[in-house]
Formats: structure tokens, C-alpha cells, sequence
């Protein structure tokens, strides 16, 4: 089973998924494939969350995983729509020493705000560990029709 098929649900229409190398250049390059997704798919009114949270989930994973530190690193997102609600999916190899969380960023400090911003645009997120290293998801509730 594929690390994207144990989060499918049943009911989901499977989008798309890039795999990018764990680099902060593929930050752009996955909100450019979300963008292009949302709009072929009828919400690009929904664009500015959407991106925000793939922005952070793929900036951290580059950051703080095993996959921005190794020569050949990989990271991926996935999208799948579950009625008004998008799936976001960020893999990536995992690290030991830090597990993705929401910390006090404190007063000026130029880190720490990520994933209080997931946490304020989707109606839910969590964490869980792949068989490749680690995977962290976001629910975000589609306002514009398809």
C-alpha cells in the first residue's frame, strides 16, 4: 500500500500528487501545482488558504525533516477532495530529533508561526508516521463552488 493510499478516503476524488526534492525552491513549485489544481478543478476562489497551508507544511518539511537534509531528499503533497473539504497531505523522510507541533514563536522571533497558521485556516490537522517517514495533513473547507 502506498504512503497516499492509507489516507484516502472512500468517498474522495484523488486530485493530483507531485513529488519534489527537499528543497526550499519546491516551495513555489508545489503552490504553483495547487494553484493550477484549484482551478481546474472550479476553486480558485479558494486559493489564498490553500496555498498559505501548502506553503508552511512543504517549507517545514524541507526545514525540519531528514528529507531537507540528505543529498537526495524527497518531499510530496497530495490533494484530495472530500466534498466541500480539501485534503492536503505534505510526506516527507521524517526526523528524529524534532516531531512537526505548534510552539509559542514568541514576540519577534522569525520562526514558530507555521503551524498556528495551519491550525487558523484548517477546520483540522494532525501528524502521523508513514512508512517513508512522516506525513502531516490539513482539512480545509472549500467556500467556493466547483
Amino acid at each position: 500500500m502506498s504512503d497516499l493510499e492509507q489516507y484516502s478516503h472512500p468517498d474522495s476524488q484523488f486530485l493530483g500528487k507531485v513529488l519534489l526534492p527537499g528543497v526550499v525552491t519546491s516551495v513555489p513549485v508545489a503552490r504553483a501545482f495547487a494553484r493550477a489544481l484549484l482551478a481546474v478543478h472550479g476553486h480558485a476562489g479558494d486559493e489564498f488558504p490553500v496555498l498559505l497551508v501548502v506553503s508552511e507544511l512543504i517549507g517545514n518539511s524541507v526545514q525540519h525533516s531528514d528529507s531537507g537534509r540528505v543529498p537526495d531528499g524527497r518531499v510530496w503533497v497530495a490533494f484530495e477532495l472530500v466534498g466541500p473539504v480539501l485534503h492536503v497531505t505534505v510526506g516527507d523522510g521524517g526526523a528524529v530529533a524534532s516531531v512537526p507541533k505548534m510552539c509559542d514563536a514568541g514576540g519577534d522571533g522569525e520562526g514558530g508561526r507555521g503551524l498556528a497558521l495551519v491550525d487558523e485556516y484548517a477546520t483540522k490537522w494532525g501528524v502521523d508516521e508513514i512508512a517513508t517517514g512522516r506525513s502531516v495533513w490539513a482539512d480545509l473547507e472549500l467556500k467556493w463552488p466547483a
